[in-house]
């Protein structure tokens, strides 16, 4: 299961209500990139696809493919503001290394 704290709904739910189309939520994926393997990739989404794991959290839904399901599972994500600048954080337990400049990650295969 992924969740999404307080902060990060609203900022969604703020992100959706400025667009001049009409998004239910987002899908939240894992994409191969970046030194040390893995990166999240986060977009406003209008619907589900095959094969999407579809959670609804405070009115919005966040859309998962299977494959990144597996490497999200227990993930929470945060929106954050600091004097360092905003963004969503992801939370997730699955993580066992992140490059030096925090844009990727690592999970075992043993894991996934």
């Amino acid at each position: 299961m992924i969740t999404l704290s307080e902060g990060a709904v609203k900022r969604v739910k703020e992100f959706i209500a400025e667009q001049s189309e009409s998004y239910s939520g987002i899908r939240v994926s894992v994409e191969a990139a970046g030194c040390s393997g893995f990166q999240y990739v986060m977009n406003l989404e209008q619907n589900s696809r095959t094969g999407d794991e579809v959670i609804q959290v405070d009115g919005i839904q966040v859309f998962v493919d299977e494959r990144s399901m597996a490497q999200l599972q227990g993930t929470e994500i945060d929106y954050v503001e600091s004097i360092e600048g905003a963004g969503f954080k992801f939370n997730n337990p699955n993580v066992t290394g992140t490059c030096g400049c925090g844009e990727s990650f690592q999970i075992d295969s043993e894991k996934s």
